[in-house]
């Protein structure tokens, strides 16, 4: 290295220090301690010498087969999951997270809240699962709580088979869409929420009436308690 790079050099490493900075970032910070060397003079130095912070790696999430939708002949054998979001009158976000059971349509559970994390998803499943029963398969789409190493290795320790969709498949999990898009219009749109309590008030009582009181047409018109007796 030429003397005049190795003054270069050490200035990029006094600014450098233990951090990670970027290429522009180092020329002005080594600029302000040596105002007299040129962009270009420093570029070819950091660049040289091995100072260019390493590319990150998005990481692709591989696809799986075709995974089509089949209507199990009793409960508990998958049930399917899904988020949903909205917001409260006050502009603030809100998340849902829907969980069905795929056999009589039967909603095991609905909870709204700000962030719903996947040590959340697993309180909220094993919640249902207290009530319900554990399910042979839970169906959902890829989304980051799905793939999380703390929900995967959940299900695994559950013995839960995950069946998850193709990405941009949501026909797929063409069930819990149809659910979504009931709640939606049932609650999301016909309510102004002011607070998340007040929005999981509303829902237990909507998810109580469709279990019980609304016929559904793909279950012959009998509500999903009466097509599971």
């Amino acid at each position: 290295m030429p003397a005049k790079d190795a003054v270069v050099k050490k200035a990029i490493e006094e600014v450098i220090g233990s951090s990670r900075k970027g290429r522009m970032k180092v020329i002005k910070l080594v600029q302000k301690k040596h105002p007299e060397l040129g962009d270009s003079k420093i570029r070819r130095v950091y660049e040289n010498e091995g100072f260019s912070l390493s590319k990150r790696l998005c990481r692709r999430i591989k696809d799986n087969p075709a995974n089509p939708i089949s209507i199990p002949l009793r409960a508990n054998q998958e049930w399917a999951m899904d988020f949903m979001s909205d917001a409260l009158d006050n502009g603030r976000r809100i998340r849902v997270l829907n969980i069905v059971d795929h056999f009589n349509r039967q909603c095991k559970g609905i909870e709204v809240d700000f962030n719903l994390p996947a040590r959340r998803v697993i309180e909220i499943l094993e919640r249902a699962i207290e009530r319900y029963g554990k399910p042979l398969k839970i169906r959902t789409d890829n989304g980051p709580e799905f793939r999380s190493k703390r929900f995967q290795l959940w299900m695994k320790d559950n013995h839960i088979e995950w069946s998850r969709i193709q990405k941009g498949k949501p026909q797929q999990n063409a069930i819990i869409e149809r659910f979504n898009k009931t709640y939606r219009e049932d609650v999301l749109d016909a309510n102004l929420f002011h607070t998340i309590e007040q929005a999981n008030d509303v829902t237990e009582r909507w998810v109580d009436d469709y279990n019980h009181k609304r016929p559904h047409q793909s279950l012959n018109y009998q509500t999903p308690m009466a097509y599971a007796a």
